[in-house]
């Protein structure tokens, strides 16, 4: 039985819409019939070859979140079944096959039931976001109710869905964001910083008294991560999902804080630990149904047709929430 499939057969080339071969389910995995791929910045490195930590060798399919329908399972599976509705960070990267195409045979340990209040578009936008700020904010800074949160870039795929997360957890949030995205972060309960507008010594004097914040969530990279080196308190703690430069780490040391960083691939790109992130989508879902955590998604509609233009619009930086190709 064949498929539809979008099949990059050149690093920077064009996305061909081609007839290929479904997958066949193996022990372990589970057959999902994509509704839905979740595209993400990393996508656009892949797709140019440029992205040394995440290389997918060709010909290749893109797509590394996604949401859909179990449509077969493979033998030693009990905890899905044909017909549940489900989502995941599952492929995209190291060989593994993607979501933009309408079946992939997924590692099971990687999914987790849907949230029943979001559409398959919704969810799809969620898993990479959800694990990466999971992975930061609660598996490394273990964040505590009361304590001050400052995410960096609060309006971003991932920083929109931290700022939610130590919300729920209790913390008192702060969100560096440009001044058209004040309102969304009020939405959230969170307090807008404008990074434009004050200097990080600004900003810790105005919502800290001088002293900091306990944790630093950066999801920028580069001179964001120099700046939360300097806006962390004494003891504190800085985490970063883009900690791939080079840094001097005088301004944490001065404050006998400690860094940690997030690598969200792993567990794709080595099969360790996978079955975590299953566990940290069902937090996820939990959030979502309990009304505390809703995806940003960019209200443009793409489909396997015209994905390029996705693609455009994420490298133009054009969108507004995470973008979503309806595959089916």
């Amino acid at each position: 039985m064949n498929m539809q499939a979008l099949v990059l057969n050149r690093y920077n080339g064009p996305l061909e819409l081609t007839q290929t071969p479904q997958p066949s389910v193996q022990a372990g995995q589970v057959l999902v019939r994509i509704k839905a791929s979740g595209l993400n910045p990393l996508d656009t490195k892949i797709r140019a070859g440029s992205a040394a930590h995440a290389r997918h060798p060709l010909p290749l399919v893109l797509g590394i979140d996604m949401a859909g329908v179990v449509e077969a399972v493979g033998p030693g599976i009990t905890q899905f079944k044909v017909g549940d509705e489900v989502y995941g960070m599952t492929g995209g990267v190291g060989g593994i096959q993607g979501s933009l195409a309408q079946c992939a045979a997924v590692d099971a340990r990687l999914i987790a039931l849907k949230p029943s209040n979001l559409s398959m578009k919704e969810a799809a936008a969620l898993p990479l976001s959800f694990i990466a700020s999971y992975q930061g904010i609660v598996d490394r800074a273990q964040v505590k109710a009361g304590q001050t949160v400052l995410v960096q870039g609060g309006a971003g795929g991932v920083g929109h869905v931290s700022v939610q997360l130590a919300q729920a957890l209790g913390a008192r949030v702060f969100a560096t964001v440009s001044n058209g995205d004040a309102e969304l972060m009020g939405s959230y309960g969170a307090t807008a910083i404008d990074y434009r507008e004050y200097s990080v010594e600004q900003y810790v004097q105005q919502y800290t008294g001088g002293e900091g914040f306990d944790l630093v969530a950066d999801t920028v990279g580069g001179a964001t991560l120099d700046a939360s080196f300097s806006a962390v308190k004494q003891f504190g703690h800085v985490v970063s999902a883009l900690g791939w430069g080079t840094h001097a780490l005088a301004p944490l040391s001065f404050r006998e804080a400690t860094y940690s960083g997030v690598f969200t691939l792993a567990p794709l790109l080595t099969g360790k630990h996978r079955e975590h992130h299953g566990e940290i989508l069902q937090v996820a879902t939990q959030l979502v149904e309990a009304g505390k955590l809703v995806p940003r998604v960019d209200p443009r509609g793409f489909d396997l047709a015209s994905a390029d233009l996705a693609y455009q619009a994420i490298a133009a930086g054009s969108n507004k929430g995470k973008i979503v190709v309806d595959v089916q």
